[in-house]
């Protein structure tokens, strides 16, 4: 099972109750809590306990056809439990871990689409890693096209337009070798509607808050509707993340979204995984 963040700041035996009083008594600082969480992810690196799920993305008309897979990282613990990537991510990936992860998760997408030709994987890349000559030296040894053109590179809002003239040339870079390149957490951020004529992305992926609930929230969904409306008229597919509602998906299909991510139609696994889904397909019809 998925394990909360806080369990990195006990102490190596320690129960987590008596870990979390302990450290109140130390006063452990945000300093020292950032300094524990990057050595426990160094160390699981190095250890190999660093891995990547699985999460279908599925289609709006036919839930039981898989698009394409989001690869989500995940930190095993010596315990065995696992470590959701938003649970550490935030705190290495503008560091040299978040790299290391990024190189990682490239090298196992390219070894995953060569030996599956029905695969079709969207990985994470954190604002470093766009120009990561390690990393753009990974991509480039791959020299099957058949496998990049099967490749998604997420990025986020804000991470986009940290520096736009750097995503450009990265984008240009990317899409070069057949990569999707894919705006993660639309809405989210405070990407100006004027950067879509300079970073053409080939979809987005409307942030998970905007779906909770919003065949109910008519706020949610001016916004929706407003935010597909521009990711159409630029021509991008329109995802929407985190869907766990019959009802949210049956809105949001008759918006005419295209995808669907959540745990209605699929939770993270450490296969990628072809279901039918007639459970779903029938819940969310």
């Amino acid at each position: 099972m998925d394990q909360p963040a806080s369990d990195f700041l006990r102490f190596p035996g320690a129960p987590a109750d008596a870990a979390a009083r302990r450290a109140a008594e130390l006063g452990a600082s945000r300093l020292e809590a950032r300094a524990r969480i990057r050595f426990a992810v160094a160390r699981a690196l190095a250890q190999g306990r660093l891995v990547f799920h699985y999460q279908p993305v599925v289609r709006a008309e036919n839930t039981g056809f898989v698009a394409f897979h989001e690869m989500l990282a995940r930190l095993r613990l010596p315990d065995g439990n696992v470590l959701a990537a938003g649970a550490f991510l935030p705190l290495v990936g503008d560091e040299e871990l978040g790299r290391e992860i990024d190189r990682l998760a490239l090298g196992q997408a390219l070894t995953a689409l060569g030996a599956d030709p029905r695969l079709r994987l969207s990985i994470n890349v954190s604002p470093r890693t766009m120009g990561d000559p390690e990393w753009l030296a990974l991509l480039a040894g791959e020299t099957r096209r058949s496998v990049t053109g099967r490749l998604i590179l997420e990025l986020t809002e804000d991470s986009a337009i940290e520096d736009v003239g750097q995503t450009r040339d990265f984008a240009a870079h990317v899409q070069g070798f057949g990569c999707a390149l894919a705006l993660d957490d639309f809405g989210a951020g405070a990407t100006g509607f004027r950067h879509f004529r300079e970073l053409r992305f080939d979809l987005v992926k409307l942030d998970g808050d905007f779906a909770r609930g919003v065949h109910a929230a008519r706020d949610a969904q001016v916004l929706v509707e407003c935010l597909g409306a521009v990711a159409r008229h630029f021509d991008m597919l329109v995802v929407a993340e985190r869907v766990e509602d019959p009802a949210d998906a049956a809105w949001l299909r008759g918006r005419g979204i295209d995808c669907f991510q959540g745990y209605l139609f699929g939770r993270p696994a450490e296969r990628p995984e072809f279901p039918s889904l007639p459970a779903a397909r029938r819940a969310a019809g």
